[in-house]
């Protein structure tokens, strides 16, 4: 077993996690610019709720820090910080450059730099080694060394936790490839899969995302088309499923960090080289446009119903970008916001998992705290376990339209899903 010191670079959703099971076996040093996290983190609480109080505490091997000093002491940097979109829809590397000039300056021989973020082919070698070079002084593999090993967190998920996901590794040579590898097989219960290259590995990560984001969109253009036929599309799909190889994706809001955001990353990749991306940008297009359909929807059945959609009062139920996660990080309900709040309708947002201050800063919304007036509309957006105490019909009036988007609520009670 590795006995170097191991530097996480990013303590969100992914950082953090992977920081908690190193520091169960190996001596782990946690850094994050953010002041505030690293405090919270020190006194025993996380605000992303990927971790326990008692599992992060179990982590005996590992230290938090915000101070660059600190991060000296150790010789293998995993960095793990998001790399969003612009709002063009192009790959934003801000933060993994400046997390490349951060390790850049506390780099010495011999060290290895691991990127988990996901990145397009080609990142980790093009984009990120001249920035370690030219703050570190020091020359890629001769003097330190790179690995890539694509993250697979799934925010919420208590289940599939990153020991329990089987994890790509690979390096900038076959022997620091294979200390890559060993380094993750120390904590990955599932497993461990050496790609052949980093490229290969970059690549591998991409593409799941890209994989899942066509399939829903495939669905979501069902619902669209099922909409129109004044089918049911869950009771389609549930038909369909009987079929031993029809795969079970559902329609629904593409957002979040990965799914959302990925294919952006190849497809930019794509078209530097000359090719330019048909199937993907096309599920993408439908998958982004999926917000402002819910709310038309929503707008017509209410005009059905004889509701003065201006001024009307509506509840929108979840604004974070999946159910039981506090993540508001590229949302798609704010599309859904967006549309009705073009209609005129008084508008209140309810969501006990996100934080109102991110959400007023993010968004520029106020959440309500509790629910105290009967509306005219209400859209269940997002699925939490917290929804499930909610009587629908206790706040709605007696011409309300309620609207699933998660296909979870009583089909009894709704007008509508999707």
């Amino acid at each position: 077993m590795s006995t170097k010191k191991i530097g996480i670079i990013g303590l969100g959703y992914v950082g953090l996690p992977l920081a908690v099971e190193f520091g169960k076996k190996h001596t782990t040093i946690g850094f994050d610019i953010n002041t505030k996290r690293i405090e919270e983190l020190k006194s025993g609480y996380d605000r992303t709720l990927e971790v326990e109080t008692e599992n992060l505490k179990s982590a005996t091997l590992l230290s938090f820090t915000s101070d660059l000093n600190e991060l000296k002491q150790a010789s293998i940097f995993i960095v793990t910080v998001p790399t969003p979109i612009d709002k063009n829809k192009r790959p934003d590397l801000t933060p993994l450059i400046k997390a490349s000039e951060t390790v850049g300056k506390v780099l010495k021989k011999g060290d290895i730099v691991i990127y988990e973020s996901t990145v397009y082919p080609g990142c980790t070698e093009e984009d990120c080694v001249p920035v370690l070079e030219k703050h570190s002084g020091l020359k890629f593999n001769t003097d330190f060394y790179c690995g890539y090993s694509p993250e697979r967190i799934n925010p919420g998920d208590k289940v599939h936790t990153v020991t329990k996901i089987r994890k790509i590794t690979s390096g900038s040579t076959p022997a620091i490839a294979d200390e890559v590898n060993n380094l993750y097989q120390s904590i990955i219960t599932a497993g461990t899969f050496k790609a052949s290259s980093i490229k290969v590995a970059e690549a591998a990560k991409v593409i799941e995302n890209c994989q899942r984001d066509i399939n829903i969109a495939f669905v979501n253009e069902l619902a669209m088309i099922f909409d129109k036929m004044q089918i049911d599309t869950l009771d389609v799909l549930e038909a369909a499923g009987t079929k031993w190889n029809f795969l079970p994706f559902r329609p629904g809001l593409v957002g979040g960090h990965c799914i959302g955001v990925d294919p952006y990353y190849l497809t930019f990749k794509a078209e530097e080289i000359g090719y330019h991306s048909q199937v993907i940008l096309s599920g993408r297009k439908i998958n982004d446009n999926m917000g402002a359909f819910v709310a038309n929807k929503v707008v017509k059945l209410m005009i059905k119903k004889g509701i003065t959609v201006n001024a009307a009062n509506v509840l929108l139920l979840g604004i974070t970008f999946k159910e039981n996660c506090p993540d508001i990080r590229n949302s798609k309900v704010i599309d859904i916001i967006h549309e009705l709040q073009d209609f005129g309708v008084n508008l209140d947002v309810y969501d006990p998992m996100a934080d109102p201050d991110e959400v007023k800063h993010e968004y520029g919304l106020d959440l309500i705290i509790n629910l105290n007036t009967k509306y005219d509309a209400i859209i269940h957006a997002v699925a939490h376990n917290a929804f499930q105490a909610i009587k629908i019909t206790d706040w709605t009036k007696p011409t309300a339209v309620v609207y699933d988007v998660k296909s979870n609520i009583d089909k009894s009670i709704i007008d509508s899903r999707l």
